[in-house]
């Protein structure tokens, strides 16, 4: 319970600092914001993209997919979520550098800027919530036998004794598989006949 409360906090933290790095700068003090989303896949350019088909599109779909998981409390998905994160921002980061030969890292006006932090340790930070939540449980409830239940491989007729069966005994000799079962009755042989005290001469 405690580690998918602190998973849940650090998954939202995460989740949060992910959708803030495209509001902060990313390189030479341009935004996320400003780079549009295929630029990590053909390469940067100039051009400035509209704000939901910028670099915060994948990272407010990854926190959509945080806040599922965590509802689901589903770890795949709040670990899919930190994929995405660090793989836009890794990817953005090797276009980056192949566009200006080499990253130097500063501060919102010179090289690498505060996006870039924030959406690295967004992702590991989701990465690590992932890591401390136990995950939905699993309730393994042990099937109790009927009462009654015959045990495997034994017939009810193993229940009589070596004296055969008794239908006046008390249970469990009676018939439990059907109510209104009934078996004959035990009835005394008729004695035979005294012999007479008057013999016939």
């Amino acid at each position: 319970m405690i580690r998918n409360v602190i998973g849940s906090i650090l998954a939202l933290v995460g989740a949060t600092a992910a959708v803030w790095s495209p509001f902060r700068g990313w390189y030479d003090g341009r935004h996320g914001r400003d780079y549009r989303i295929q630029d990590p896949f053909g390469g940067i350019t100039p051009n400035d993209g509209a704000l939901f088909t910028s670099l915060l599109l994948p990272m407010a779909f990854a926190a959509l997919v945080t806040l599922v998981g965590l509802l689901l409390r589903s770890r795949f998905m709040v670990a899919l979520a930190g994929v995405i994160v660090l793989g836009f921002t890794v990817l953005w980061m090797v276009r980056q550098g192949q566009e200006v030969g080499s990253l130097a890292v500063g501060g919102d006006g010179d090289g690498l800027g505060l996006g870039v932090a924030l959406a690295l340790g967004g992702g590991v930070l989701l990465l690590l919530a992932a890591a401390l939540m136990s995950g939905r449980g699993t309730l393994r409830h042990r099937r109790e036998e009927p009462y009654d239940e015959e045990p495997q491989g034994q017939s009810p007729a193993d229940d009589w004794g070596p004296y055969g069966q008794d239908p006046d005994g008390p249970v469990p000799y009676r018939d439990r598989d059907a109510d209104t079962a009934s078996y004959p009755r035990y009835e005394e042989p008729e004695a035979p006949p005294r012999p007479s005290r008057f013999r016939r001469r």
